[in-house]
């Protein structure tokens, strides 16, 4: 058996994990603070890991007891094999791991999370730009948002999106309220050319979005500051994650440019998530 052995964990590695399943993984595990990723064959990867050949054993029962319940405000992120261990004063969000990013473990996709359940979501809509795994847009319609579009530039989250999306229950709901579309190039392109009738309201003139949620990192954020203010109402909540927090002055300064306002920061760790008004 192929393993390809990490520093860090599920949590301090997540922005790694794409990679990993991209380049083959069969699957990934969590042991004594190091990273485990399991290869049926062996893989061009440019990370800090070393490759060792172990004996066959059960990896799949050992990666899964590696893996527990995330409390995020209002809801708890579980992969669909705990759902029965979520609280019922909560809301279950199951995310099974997979090739997309975003499994609820890192606190940018917490601090995310918490966000959304602290708004009023029942009749909004509400974009997730980057939406990987699909967890914002899935908590965005189970937080009781109208209609949600999760917009990624990567074929591969399709997939992983869809499925999260079933797990939870929305696939059975007329009109399924979180749909998911990706788009080739750049984000600023497939947020700028966004479609008026993509949620089935608005007019070519009129802006669509009433909450905008984007787990992106900082530089990308100072890139799509203007297409975000373009597709969002005015006075609407723009929620922006994945920001390391020596990286807050371009984010900073990329709001202001574009005239947000009301502009609040929440700190976690070296991470950090920005809330916004737009005007």
């Amino acid at each position: 058996m192929l393993v390809y052995v990490l520093p860090g964990t599920l949590e301090t590695r997540e922005t790694d994990l794409d990679v990993l399943w991209e380049a083959g993984a069969t699957g990934l595990e969590e042991r004594a603070g190091r990273l485990r990723a399991y290869f049926d064959s062996p893989a061009d990867l440019a990370l800090d890991g070393e490759w060792t050949d172990e004996p066959d054993q059960d990896w799949q029962a050992d990666w899964k007891k590696g893996l527990t319940p995330v409390t995020a405000g209002r809801f708890t992120i579980a992969p669909s094999w705990l759902a029965a261990e979520v609280p019922p004063t909560q809301i279950p969000l199951l995310i099974d791991p997979g090739m997309a990013f975003g499994t609820g473990h890192h606190a940018t996709t917490r601090l995310a999370v918490e966000a959304l359940g602290q708004l009023d979501l029942v009749g909004r809509r509400v974009l997730d730009v980057g939406s990987g795994s699909g967890v914002l847009a899935l908590a965005a319609a189970l937080g009781g948002a109208a209609q949600v579009l999760g917009l990624d530039i990567d074929p591969v989250t399709l997939p992983a999106a869809i499925e999260n999306a079933q797990l939870n229950g929305l696939k059975a709901v007329p009109g399924m309220p979180a749909r998911f579309e990706t788009s080739g190039g750049s984000l600023s392109f497939a947020v700028g050319s966004l479609d008026p009738d993509d949620l089935g309201h608005g007019s070519a003139d009129e802006p669509e979005y009433d909450v905008l949620v984007a787990n992106l990192f900082a530089e990308l954020h100072d890139l799509l500051a203007g297409a975000y203010r373009a597709v969002l109402h005015p006075d609407s909540q723009l929620i922006l994650t994945g920001i390391l927090q020596d990286r807050l002055p371009l984010v900073r300064g990329a709001l202001a440019r574009e005239g947000f306002t009301q502009v609040s920061e929440t700190l976690d760790g070296e991470w950090a998530l920005v809330t916004a008004r737009s005007s």
